[in-house]
């Protein structure tokens, strides 16, 4: 009989150790380590066969195809997948628990089963019942969906051998477990194993997997990070339970762009894609306000508009506070300085909170401008005029720089009525196409605030 060996395993990184160590030197967690023990591979195990070894072949005689993608039906979903699902792709749906990554696989499968054979759907937390349940609240009725509830990934992969699903889920890959490790479901050798051994499964047989993963506290897939290297898509279910709507956003993806986004509105029927979200995002705006401005972000090939809110009083304590919603923390310090430096705005005894309505999340540079004139807005007490939208890049030294798909942003604005836009000098004259708006150039910070203030 094999002689089991026994090691310490961090669970953010993976990093063995021999003995139990407080912090990990590698990536410096603490009391990250937990005993794992590691068995020679069992000479009964299934292996991967069924669908032959792989062939080394030359380049040069390999025919270039474009991929062959399947619609679910979903436009949101076809989008941030780069316009359907892959023949043999390997993609990762992460989000906060309850969030909808379940409730979206499903509605995904049925629209799947009117075009394709038969899905695989695999469960290890749910009970065939429950998903039946789900289903029927969801209206989902169709004979081509199999469900399996099973943890064994040896299990899996027999059951995929013999049905031969067109496509399969796996919820989740924390619950599942190779017989090959003697280690507890969700530990960090059996996710990335089971992940592994899934990736090579579709790579050979050309069945697309999803796999669903559990989310951390700190917002990331449970697991190391060799997850996300391993699968082709990395899709990310975003959403704040005050609102009724979820953003899929992709953060990787080798058959489509990436910071792609989807936007859903969660019902008692399922989840209902959002045709217009500029409208959903503006729907509730107030007007003649001051602290208020409207972007034209741009979230993958998406042009957004979006509202951000500022307020800014007088401080009652020592330090100024600065609190920021949906923007980058670091972005907004930076941008004060910039007000206080090249615009002479005294904001050092002020508290400064800045909030992206709707939940969204802004991580391009086109939203500084955004940030300067709303904070500006809320300190003068100046309301922007309601048919002005904003976007553009601010250098440190106050000047305002160009941004990418200038027109896609104006184009937005004009669809749903606006009628001003102020944005970068560059931009105004490089647009060809100004879609009937008042474009206004401008080339620094001082000007700017002139433009929208006035």
């Amino acid at each position: 009989m094999s002689k089991i060996k026994t090691f310490y395993q961090c669970q953010s990184c993976a990093y063995t150790s021999p003995k139990w160590i407080g912090k990990c030197p590698d990536c410096g967690s603490w009391n990250s380590f937990v005993e794992e023990k590691a068995a020679p591979p069992s000479r009964n195990a299934p292996s991967l066969q069924t669908y032959g070894k792989p062939e080394a072949v030359y380049l040069h005689s390999i025919e270039g195809t474009d991929a062959d993608r399947t619609s679910t039906g979903i436009k949101e979903f076809d989008r941030v997948l780069g316009g359907g699902v892959v023949s043999g792709s390997v993609i990762l749906v992460g989000g906060d628990p309850g969030i909808g990554k379940s409730t979206l696989l499903l509605q995904a499968f049925s629209g799947l089963s009117k075009k394709s054979g038969k899905l695989l759907y695999v469960s290890g937390e749910e009970s065939p019942q429950q998903i039946k349940m789900r289903a029927d609240r969801l209206s989902v009725n169709s004979d081509a969906i199999i469900l399996l509830p099973e943890t064994s990934l040896e299990g899996i992969l027999d059951s995929a051998a013999r049905i031969s699903p067109y496509a399969m889920v796996v919820d989740s890959i924390q619950t599942m477990y190779t017989q090959e490790l003697l280690s507890a479901p969700g530990s960090v050798g059996q996710v990335r194993e089971c992940a592994a051994k899934l990736m090579l499964f579709a790579k050979r047989s050309q069945i697309p997997v999803f796999i669903v993963g559990h989310v951390t506290k700190e917002g990331t897939i449970a697991g190391p990070r060799v997850l996300e290297h391993i699968v082709d898509t990395v899709l990310y279910f975003e959403g704040d339970r005050g609102h009724s709507y979820r953003i899929l956003r992709t953060i990787k993806n080798r058959f489509g762009s990436t910071n792609e986004i989807g936007i859903f509105e969660m019902s008692d029927a399922g989840l209902r894609e959002v045709d217009n979200p500029s409208e959903l995002f503006l729907s509730e705006r107030p007007r003649n306000v001051s602290g208020s401005t409207v972007i034209a972000s741009l979230e993958g090939t998406r042009p957004l508009m979006v509202e951000i809110q500022a307020l800014v009083s007088q401080t009652n304590f020592g330090i100024p506070r600065r609190t920021s919603i949906g923007v980058d923390f670091n972005r907004v310090n930076l941008l004060i300085a910039v007000l206080e430096k090249r615009a002479g705005m005294h904001l050092g005894g002020m508290d400064v909170f800045i909030n992206v309505v709707g939940g969204l999340k802004i991580v391009e540079p086109a939203v500084d401008l955004g940030i300067i004139a709303t904070i500006a807005s809320s300190v003068r007490e100046v309301s922007i005029k309601p048919d002005t939208f904003v976007f553009g890049e601010i250098g440190l030294s106050g000047e305002v720089r160009a941004v990418a798909q200038a027109e896609a942003r104006l184009k937005e604005a004009a669809k749903i009525g606006f009628k001003r836009a102020v944005i970068p000098a560059g931009n105004a004259l490089k647009a060809t196409n100004k879609e009937g708006l008042q474009v206004i150039g401008i080339k620094d910070v001082e000007e700017f605030l002139e433009a929208v203030l006035r």
